[in-house]
């Protein structure tokens, strides 16, 4: 597993760069430091994987109702264009995909595979306690579960932050 301190210079793989996005700080930092290591006018595809109602932690009911999931699809689809613009700001020649995942680390490893991604970009949301218990660690289930290169990069502290 590669995180931030690594060298970019394994990035010699013509695949393209995989973001996995979904909005949050951490995300947008993981591009931001991406668009510093690597040459301008690598492809990237920005991935924001949205999950079925029923597949959420602590669902009440195992069906969604009427339109949710058309809207969870529409927010992922509006999060990765979000995510492409800002990857493209970087330097990226980047698109948009939105895909439904059951899990999102699976769908974002097979992602990779499928377009046979050189590096999967990733930002950690730095949970612990029963956050991490709860929710778990896509960044981490996502680099053990793929051979390929990860890059995971935390957003820096908010001023006040301890």
């Amino acid at each position: 597993m590669s995180t931030e301190g690594a060298t970019m210079e394994a990035h010699n793989h013509e695949g393209p760069v995989l973001f996995a996005y979904d909005g949050f700080e951490d995300s947008k930092a993981a591009i931001r430091r991406a668009g510093r290591q690597f040459r301008s006018g690598s492809t990237a595809i920005v991935l924001t994987v949205w999950e079925p109602f029923a597949a959420m932690p602590f669902a009440s009911t195992p069906t969604a109702p009427r339109g949710l999931e058309q809207n969870l699809e529409r927010e992922a689809r509006r999060v990765a264009d979000e995510g492409a613009r800002l990857a493209r700001l970087c330097g990226f020649d980047a698109e948009s995909v939105a895909e439904r995942g059951d899990s999102i680390w699976r769908r974002i490893v097979r992602s990779a595979e499928e377009h046979d991604a050189s590096i999967v970009v990733l930002g950690a949301h730095g949970r612990t306690g029963t956050q991490l218990v709860a929710w778990g660690s896509v960044a981490a289930a996502a680099a053990e579960h793929t051979a390929r290169p990860v890059l995971i990069v935390h957003a820096p502290p908010r001023s006040g932050a301890r």
